[in-house]
């Protein structure tokens, strides 16, 4: 069958170190991946990131907020200035645009889904204003930053993202984060994997979870840091198929 050419959107900010791995990702799934850099050295190459990010946004089916340290990753800051580019007027209605109107999909990872959480984009599906009983991310429970393999089950498959993965199924995958603690409740439906060997005191397990319309994915676990070398000496299913789920929903 023909490849059809999908385009997909990665903006990167001072701090993003996954766009890399996670073009590659996308790359092996099908995907054309288009980077954006946010330059803010002066006010003026500021404001023509912010519209080049619009601009992207708005000629893609695909926003893929990678992971990184935005912001240093200072206590309690984790994704806020991504959070705060994306609540632009321009960028957060090229966002809407692209999941209300053009059946367009979205994803998060570890600084990304911090910055998903911060938007409301999860768990409510729309960038909107968030409240103190909203879910959060924050400090893992053993007061410092995890780098390890873990192990996470599928919880759904009620999502583009999951829609080549099985309920129950097991994966081995990298974390390395600091403030990644999911704190709050979301609908069953829309936790879309747990932890088997919770490394950071997450509530219920939880490791990511989907919009209500499952367009919009945020998880913790790099699921993009995979190939032929990664990870060799750690044994158990390493290849979690969401992009490849992705890429289906558009042929």
């Amino acid at each position: 069958m023909r490849s059809v050419q999908v385009k997909a959107v990665i903006p990167i900010f001072p701090g993003t170190n996954c766009e890399y791995d996670s073009a590659n990702a996308l790359r092996r799934a099908g995907f054309e991946a288009a980077m954006v850099h946010i330059r803010d050295l002066t006010p003026n190459a500021l404001t023509e990131s912010i519209s080049a990010l619009a601009d992207e946004i708005r000629g893609a089916k695909l926003l893929f907020i990678p992971g990184g340290f935005s912001g240093s990753d200072e206590p309690e800051g984790s994704a806020k200035y991504i959070a705060a580019i994306f609540r632009n007027a321009a960028v957060t209605d090229a966002v809407h645009e692209l999941l209300s109107h053009r059946d367009g999909l979205a994803l998060g990872i570890c600084n990304g889904f911090q910055a998903l959480i911060k938007l409301g984009l999860l768990p409510y599906g729309g960038i909107r204003e968030i409240s103190e009983d909203s879910p959060t991310l924050t400090f893992n429970t053993v007061g410092r930053h995890i780098a390890k393999y873990v192990t996470t089950k599928v919880c759904s498959d009620a999502s583009p993202w999951l829609s080549k993965l099985t309920v129950g199924q097991e994966h081995t995958l990298p974390i390395s984060h600091g403030e990644g603690r999911f704190i709050g409740t979301v609908p069953e439906s829309q936790i879309a994997f747990r932890y088997v060997d919770n490394p950071n005191g997450s509530d219920g397990d939880i490791e990511g979870i989907i919009s209500p319309d499952g367009r919009i994915l945020g998880k913790m676990a790099h699921s993009e840091r995979r190939g032929k070398f990664v990870g060799k000496n750690i044994t158990g299913n390493k290849e979690q198929l969401i992009f490849e789920g992705a890429y289906s929903y558009f042929r």
